[in-house]
């Protein structure tokens, strides 16, 4: 049986280079299709196409002339002509207009994605015959749906704030959560009750949050965003609601989009399922996943309920944010041009990881077991789902800022729970992090999928390793149920908290943990460009292949149900397959020794007479501490000034480039600490940084 704690997305699509062939002149169009696949959930009447950037200027005419967000042409001629001969249709940019960024979303031709819709009755082998000869039109796919194949019925092992209070604490825990003891992940001390005789518990299989607590006591920073695409966070959750992502400008469910990024009344986040800014948790078949996954990035600590978050700060303060990206509703999910929307959504709202615990089948999944295989390579999944990849090399290269403490943004994918030796797509994509999962004793965890392509593992759970021959979880209380993961749930629509497994669960373990390293660089005043942060990441992380020379596993598949059957792992199969198993300590080790680089003050842009003005004590290590002094270069192009101790104040004077030197000094005035140069452009019309 599959886990059922990942969700698969089952999408069959269509993509073509352009050719220059021209078009029959009549008013039919003969099908050679022989080699076009048409998914059975390809939505009738519909097709994503990208246009050639040639077609930019006529696009934008068109859609300059329309007030409404869907078309009823392109304006280009011969495109036109093949969707009329189609039958009716409109045209819609797959990504809304976000005046913020549309100058980097075109610089990365998202701005070139729509969806067509036409005549539903249509052939979507003769549309997409008839568009793939238009020299106008360079990719085509189907607009499927995202699937979810695990089954909504079968429910985590939920338990109440309330029962938690009985479990017991860790000596000098940091916080006083209840549920932090059994969350062996974060602080595995070996002495675990769930083990069984032939599954052990080896102290130290976790991601390290003892050292890293002790290194970083604030334990997480409200400036560093974390996505989850996933079901609806609960954001009311007692235990999450202090850490969530709020949109200060919207109204949560108002018809207008008072901040103009294309999404109304968006305040926690959006619902891509239902195009509905209402994050919804309580349907009939959802399960709390993405609630789940929240908490382990950014539960409140020290707030004497429930369970911790790996950043979730400490006293119920300055948590790593969480910003509910929906993709799944209830029995519902998102489309392809869902997906993608809410994967540049994230980036345009500030997020910089981006939480992914869903993907397609591996490759090699077994289809005795009921799996169906994915795509094999990089090239095959690219070639056959360019817009999710363009999605997520947008987030990658576009997230975060150069004058932040990361620039581009890091996607952490969960890698599959097929048994399988290769990750599944997106996770396997070179560009994204994949996550295998471990159980308590470092062991892999028998259902994960693992294979070259992972880049880490993380405590995951492993139910049918440590769980009772016969005997499944029900009835447990607080104690933990064979190695299960615990984190914040929902249970019909209520605040809870309960056990699941998976590399769902793994994945976010990685995300809190790069959430937790990017806080500390905060506070350290260090920046890094996304690929650096990753291999940071990965040269801090342990070491895995060493334990698992010459040596071997046993578990129990199905160990519930009477028809169980033992199974034995080589571990030696899994050396070089596993990643390393990420370390928050000895990443915050890192960062505290000097990685990455200063921060910089951003150079301004600004118009006469106007002013703007940065915060200096954000870019310096003791920033409130010190004393500043500015020289401005050219008093006729600008002027600088320090307010208020910390506050750079430039106000724009004449047209003109010039430059700002800011020493820092100490407080006392008597040495220069380090200083820096910014330059200053005044302009008409421009405002704001470089």
């Amino acid at each position: 049986m599959k886990k059922e704690l990942i969700y698969v997305l089952l999408l069959g699509l269509f993509a073509t280079a352009c050719n220059d062939a021209n078009l029959p002149s009549q008013d039919s169009i003969e099908t050679e299709s022989a080699d076009i696949f048409i998914p059975e959930d390809a939505a009738e009447g519909e097709l994503l196409i990208k246009f050639v950037p040639e077609m930019t200027s006529i696009l934008d005419q068109v859609a300059e002339a329309s007030s409404a967000p869907s078309l009823t042409r392109s304006g280009i001629p011969s495109t036109d002509e093949v969707l009329r001969i189609l039958g009716g249709y409109e045209l819609e940019r797959v990504f809304p207009v976000d005046p913020r960024h549309e100058e980097r979303a075109r610089a990365n031709g998202m701005h070139l994605w729509y969806i067509v819709r036409f005549d539903k009755n249509t052939d979507l082998k003769v549309a997409v015959n008839s568009l793939r000869q238009l020299g106008e039109v360079s990719k085509i796919q189907c607009n499927t749906t995202l699937k979810r194949v695990d089954n909504p019925s079968r429910k985590p092992i939920a338990i109440s704030s309330e029962r938690l209070e009985g479990a017991p604490r860790i000596a000098e825990a940091p916080f006083n959560d209840p549920g932090l003891y059994h969350q062996w992940g974060y602080i595995n001390n070996g002495g675990y009750d769930f083990s069984q005789d032939w599954a052990p518990i080896e102290a130290g299989s976790d991601v390290n949050c003892r050292e890293a607590w002790e290194i970083f006591p604030e334990a997480g920073d409200p400036e560093i965003i974390v996505a989850v695409l996933d079901e609806g966070v609960m954001w009311s959750h007692p235990d999450l609601r202090a850490n969530m992502w709020v949109n200060e400008s919207e109204e949560l469910g108002s018809k207008d989009d008072a901040d103009g990024n294309g999404y109304a009344g968006d305040r926690y986040g959006y619902n891509f399922v239902k195009d509905s800014p209402i994050i919804c948790w309580s349907e009939t078949h959802d399960t709390g996943h993405g609630t789940h996954v929240a908490g382990t990035i950014a539960a409140v600590n020290g707030n004497g309920d429930g369970v911790c978050g790996v950043a979730g700060g400490r006293d119920g303060q300055g948590g790593v944010r969480i910003m509910s990206c929906q993709v799944i509703d209830g029995m519902y999910s998102v489309t392809l041009a869902q997906e993608a929307r809410a994967i540049k959504y994230a980036a345009d709202n500030g997020a910089v990881i981006i939480q992914c615990s869903w993907g397609y089948n591996s490759a090699l999944a077994n289809m005795m077991q009921g799996f169906t295989p994915g795509p094999a390579s990089e090239e095959e999944w690219a070639s056959l789902y360019p817009l999710e990849k363009e999605a997520i090399d947008y987030f990658i290269h576009n997230a975060g800022s150069p004058n932040g403490v990361i620039e581009g943004g890091i996607a952490i994918f969960a890698a599959g729970n097929e048994y399988a030796a290769m990750p599944a797509f997106p996770s396997a994509y070179s560009k994204c992090l994949s996550v295998a999962a471990i159980a308590a004793d470092y062991t892999p965890s028998c259902y994960t999928d693992y294979g070259a392509e992972v880049d880490f593992s993380a405590p995951g759970g492993d139910t049918e390793y440590y769980g009772a021959i016969g005997e499944d979880n029900s009835g447990l209380d607080w104690q933990n149920p064979n190695g299960g993961i615990l984190s914040t749930l929902v249970v019909n629509g209520q605040a809870a908290y309960g056990y699941y497994e998976g590399t769902s669960m793994s994945c976010p373990h990685v995300s809190g943990v790069a959430a937790l390293g990017l806080s500390y660089a905060v506070k350290m005043r260090r920046h890094f460009k996304a690929e650096e942060f990753v291999e940071l990441m990965k040269s801090t992380a342990q070491d895995l292949d060493s334990k698992y020379s010459n040596k071997t596993k046993i578990y129990h598949y199905n160990h519930a149900s009477a028809g169980y059957s033992t199974v034995q792992m080589n571990l030696n199969d899994y050396r070089g397959k596993m990643g390393r198993l990420i370390d928050a300590g000895a990443l915050l080790r890192a960062i505290g020794n000097g990685a990455g680089s200063d921060m910089r003050v951003p150079n301004v842009t600004v118009a006469p007479s106007e002013v703007q003005t940065i915060d200096l004590a954000r870019y310096f290590v003791e920033g409130n501490s010190v004393h500043y002094i500015v020289k401005c270069a050219s008093s006729t192009v600008a002027d600088a000034a320090i307010v208020d101790d910390t506050k750079l104040v430039v106000t724009g004077i004449e047209p003109g480039v010039t430059t700002a030197t800011i020493e820092l000094h100490d407080k006392n005035n008597s040495q220069v600490i380090t200083k820096q140069t910014i330059a200053i452009t005044v302009r008409k019309g421009g405002n704001g940084w470089m």
